[in-house]
């Protein structure tokens, strides 16, 4: 049998803070966007010990300022990308307001940490939900253009191909595919 799931990451994301967190009975505030302060004095050995049980998961603590902005950035362009039921006009607008920050030093910082621009990244999360939107035959290419603020369904798969190496109907007969040869299977 194949299960197919849909998840919120920043749900799963806390649910493993709290478990890790209890586990090593520290007492912490969830503070978002992938913030936790600590309230109890932690050594060096804890903290190793808690970075080794993140670790697991793809959970890095991170230290350095740039790098933590750039997650700032990331996280955010993920929540804008798969909370918001329409993707903003002027995603630059948008990660200005959210993190009290000039888009030009956001896009500067971003690109020298991670070596890429925010609009790629933004472009990469966009495929992603893409790709999410159209698994679950709930909508239409139509629907996911509006959803992912495409001007057209012919932009949509332009950007989509360009980033996948194929197109949205592609991609849909692919899981089409998938999913009945697992069902002939059963």
């Amino acid at each position: 049998m194949k299960l197919y799931l849909k998840f919120d990451t920043n749900i799963a994301l806390k649910k493993i803070i709290q478990e890790q967190f209890d586990k090593m009975q520290m007492d912490y505030n969830y503070l978002g966007f992938a913030e936790i302060e600590i309230n109890d004095s932690v050594s060096s050995v804890e903290m190793r010990k808690l970075d080794d049980c993140l670790n697991v998961y793809g959970i890095q603590i991170v230290e350095n300022q740039k790098s933590v902005l750039v997650q700032k950035i990331k996280d955010t362009i993920i929540e804008m990308v798969y909370k918001e039921d329409k993707l903003p006009i002027s995603n630059s607008a948008y990660l200005s307001d959210k993190l009290k920050q000039r888009y030009g030093y956001l896009s500067s910082i971003f690109t020298e940490i991670t070596y890429t621009s925010i609009e790629n990244f933004i472009l990469l999360q966009k495929a992603e939900r893409a790709k999410q939107l159209i698994s679950t035959n709930e909508f239409t290419f139509t629907e996911i253009a509006y959803t992912l603020n495409y001007s057209s369904v012919a932009h949509f798969s332009n950007q989509f191909k360009g980033i996948t190496g194929i197109t949205p109907s592609s991609f849909q007969r692919i899981i089409k595919k998938r999913r009945e040869n697992s069902s002939n299977l059963e």
